[in-house]
């Protein structure tokens, strides 16, 4: 599979991806008919490919870095985003971190990371085509210097001469995503067992894991970057056993569990609070309640209420100005009596999906609301606003 990428790494492979850059996918067929005139079609195809999923990738590596970077289909979906990688490599270069065994490293993405932040990384990933992949990207961003790759079994790499290991164990199989920690490919028990040899471990894992999996020698923690939650982290060597944190990027801006009982259940006030995924996740929606002086709407929901406004990081406030049982009739007139074409539709705890409220109420109007589809002490409620920012 690596003749997929080679062709590509020679200069007539370079040549042609920088003149397919940014092809349509409407004229891709045009474009691939001019160049196999004077190209080896396989290459022509590798090259178009290629510049299909730089473009999916500038999302996730910035435009800049994606146009010099090389991808697979798996690398471009799995690979962690580069503002979040950037963050854990900073973490690790604070924690006085000089090199890295990264096992299981993909394409690259957290290895660039590392070595931009002046550690030195040994990558490790057992796919043929994988492992030179990350070999290629870190030759283009000038990293090779900082950069081993090997292609190899994570399992049977010695990490004694790195001051930290990370490990980003395959979390997807060929039915989809793994849920159970312990099918993951390496399991997280001999991620754990290898965090334990290292002075400082970080083992990336997904954001759903059951807080009961998360060892007692683990500082927890979930990260999420504009608002989409993207990982877990188990850090091990931070001096905090035990601790959980949320951290929201941009930023860094970090929520610490303190052990707080969940808020009282209240009535619901003039604002209400959506905390953000990270936080949620983490089970720190006390710790943002505590910061607006907020109590909870339902005591199996994650939103927040309170009388004031106030600033936080954590979540974002909506002013409530209608609180209404659900009933889809009511909600259409009453948003036709405001002039609403322009809805949000948020929802927890309801069985009703957004898409299918929206075309029963066929909004239609100049301005603009949030419906919460929500409960409220139990009962199945539609709260209506607008996004309210303190001044």
């Amino acid at each position: 599979m690596n003749d997929l990428l080679s062709p590509l790494l020679t200069p007539e492979g370079h040549a042609l991806l920088d003149e397919v850059r940014g092809t349509a996918p409407a004229d891709e067929l045009a474009v691939a008919t001019r160049l196999r005139r004077e190209h080896p079609a396989e290459l022509v195809s590798a090259a178009l490919a290629q510049a299909r999923l730089r473009q999916r990738a500038a999302a996730k590596f910035g435009a800049a870095d994606a146009d010099r970077m090389f991808f697979t289909p798996n690398g471009v979906e799995q690979s962690t985003r580069a503002t979040v990688a950037a963050y854990r490599a900073e973490r690790l270069r604070a924690l006085g971190v000089t090199s890295v065994a990264d096992l299981c490293c993909g394409i690259g993405g957290d290895a660039i990371a590392l070595a931009r932040a002046g550690i030195r990384v040994l990558a490790v990933d057992r796919d043929p085509l994988t492992a030179a992949t990350a070999r290629a990207n870190a030759e283009a961003l000038g990293l090779a210097d900082l950069i081993e790759v090997r292609e190899a079994d994570v399992q049977e790499v010695d990490t004694a001469g790195h001051d930290a290991v990370f490990v980003d164990p395959a979390r997807r199989g060929g039915r989809g995503r793994i849920f159970d920690p312990e099918a993951y490919s390496p399991p997280l028990s001999w991620a754990v067992a290898t965090a334990s040899t290292a002075r400082v471990a970080a083992l990336k894992i997904a954001p759903g894991i059951p807080h009961e999996a998360v060892p007692a020698a683990a500082e927890a923690e979930w990260i999420s970057d504009g608002g989409d939650v993207k990982e877990a982290v188990l850090w091990f060597g931070t001096g905090a056993p035990g601790a959980v944190r949320a951290t929201l990027l941009p930023g860094p801006r970090t929520l610490l569990g303190r052990g707080l009982p969940d808020p009282a259940v209240r009535p619901v006030g003039r604002y209400l609070y959506e905390p953000d995924g990270a936080v949620i996740r983490a089970h720190l929606v006390a710790e943002a309640a505590g910061e607006l002086a907020g109590g909870l709407i339902d005591p199996t929901i994650a939103y927040v209420t309170a009388d004031t406004l106030r600033a936080t990081d954590y979540a974002t406030a909506y002013e409530i100005t209608d609180e209404l049982p659900f009933n889809v009739k009511k909600l259409k007139a009453l948003l036709r009596e405001r002039g609403v074409g322009n809805l949000t539709v948020k929802k927890r705890g309801s069985a009703v999906e957004p898409e299918e409220l929206r075309r029963k109420v066929k909004p239609q109007g100049p301005n603009a609301a949030t419906v919460f589809l929500t409960r409220v002490a139990g009962a199945p409620t539609m709260l209506l606003g607008r996004p309210a920012r303190p001044s």
